[in-house]
């Protein structure tokens, strides 16, 4: 059955960690990816790069790695040039990149008794539009719209091998409502979180408990939560949702909690990876069962979490 690892993972009895931010450590390690494919960009240009990120990541401790697909679309490669066929290879592309650094983990860690998993990343709308609306979630388009945005990358990448599809970032209910829809029609499980911008409410001003509602009883959505989101927030909005999805696995993989700077690509404030650790026991007491980092989380703070959470 597809995906069965993952879910097999969410019975174990400790929370299965996540990588952070892919496009954090690919910038610690050099990389420019200041163009609106981000991380994606270097599927085409430096794929070795994205083996070396996740392999950060894994040796930090981190059960679980996306793939370098976030800001991946076929406009997105159009712009460049590139055609639907050319786009969808580099997808998958990086599906291989992160098996591939999971494979030299593993020949490298002989002693290692669980098998990190493969997500693979799907952004929101706004995340090709690059403008940073997706911390926003007012595209100002139509469920059709969205539908053919998201439509054909599902079907890609639900047909790609990884262990999970993930939703993240997502910013409205109506965007919700169309991926509550898609998602039906898969046959990976897949996970989805929001953004929030404050404890109770996406970045639309939604109410995280109508939008989490739509994924109670979905036969797809094995788990539900928020991503890319302050930290502070982290702790309410995990009891909001473990009270909707009680059935559901509950995540929470907050942004460092600095402040994105969408006019030019920058970043201030800061947070120590000590936070982070204990940022994530706070969530995992509250109810989550997946927890990681967003946005300048990088191996670190991963391994902090990891530390603090076995």
């Amino acid at each position: 059955m597809a995906g069965k690892a993952f879910q097999a993972a969410l019975q174990r009895d400790v929370p299965l960690i996540l990588d952070g931010g892919l496009a954090t450590q690919l910038e610690a390690q050099g990389c420019d990816i200041g163009n609106a494919l981000w991380s994606a960009s270097l599927l085409q240009t430096a794929p070795e790069e994205i083996v070396a990120a996740t392999r950060a990541y894994l040796e930090a401790g981190a059960e679980c790695v996306a793939t370098a697909t976030y800001q991946a679309s076929h406009e997105g490669y159009a712009a460049l040039g590139l055609s639907a066929k050319e786009a969808d290879d580099l997808m998958l592309l990086s599906v291989a990149l992160a098996e591939r650094a999971r494979s030299e983990y593993l020949r490298a860690h002989a002693e290692c008794d669980f098998v990190p998993l493969v997500a693979a990343s799907l952004g929101p709308y706004g995340a090709m539009l690059h403008d940073g609306s997706e911390y926003r979630g007012d595209y100002g388009v139509t469920a059709e719209t969205l539908r053919g945005f998201h439509a054909p990358r599902l079907e890609l990448l639900g047909d790609s091998g990884a262990d999970v599809l993930a939703l993240e970032t997502i910013p409205s209910h109506l965007e919700a409502e169309v991926l509550a829809e898609l998602l039906a029609g898969c046959a990976m499980p897949a996970w989805i979180s929001f953004s929030c911008r404050d404890g109770a409410q996406l970045v639309d001003g939604t109410p995280i408990e109508d939008v989490a509602a739509m994924f109670a009883e979905h036969p797809r959505v094995v788990a539900v939560g928020i991503n890319c989101t302050p930290p502070q927030f982290a702790p309410e909005l995990v009891r909001r949702v473990c009270a909707v999805v009680p059935d559901k696995a509950v995540m929470a993989y907050p942004n460092s909690g600095e402040t994105y700077h969408a006019e030019d690509n920058s970043w201030s404030g800061t947070v120590t990876p000590g936070d982070c650790a204990a940022a994530a026991r706070s969530w995992v007491e509250v109810g989550a069962r997946i927890v990681g980092g967003c946005c300048r989380m990088g191996p670190e703070h991963i391994q902090a979490m990891r530390n603090e959470l076995r």
